[in-house]
């Protein structure tokens, strides 16, 4: 074998594997910033379902206090401290609801 041809091939051979070798890691970078991409975006759609879970139930509670405090100014049969007491109470389940989820 010619010693020019052996050394062009060695030389060919040596580019192929840098080129390999630069390659794999690439494409391993490339996985790992899809991996985290994923990742992110899992954490932001978790963020977003607890957004809308805990804004919903904070939105209802305010609208039932809010409806018993207009029971409590319009409606003139029902003992003041009647209805405080029902407030108080609902204030005492809901919070025994939050600590149980």
């Amino acid at each position: 074998m010619d010693p020019d041809l052996t050394l062009i091939f060695g030389f060919i051979l040596t580019i192929v594997s840098l080129a390999m070798m630069t390659g794999i890691l690439i494409h391993r970078s490339q996985i790992r910033t899809d991996e985290r991409k994923l990742e992110l975006e899992a954490q932001v759609e978790q963020a977003k379902a607890d957004q809308a879970r805990f804004g919903n139930g904070d939105y209802s509670k305010m609208e039932e206090r809010v409806r018993v405090l207009e029971r409590i100014a319009t409606d003139s049969n029902h003992a003041l401290a009647a209805q405080i007491d029902e407030l108080r109470a609902l204030d005492a389940v809901e919070d025994k609801r939050e600590t149980a989820s």
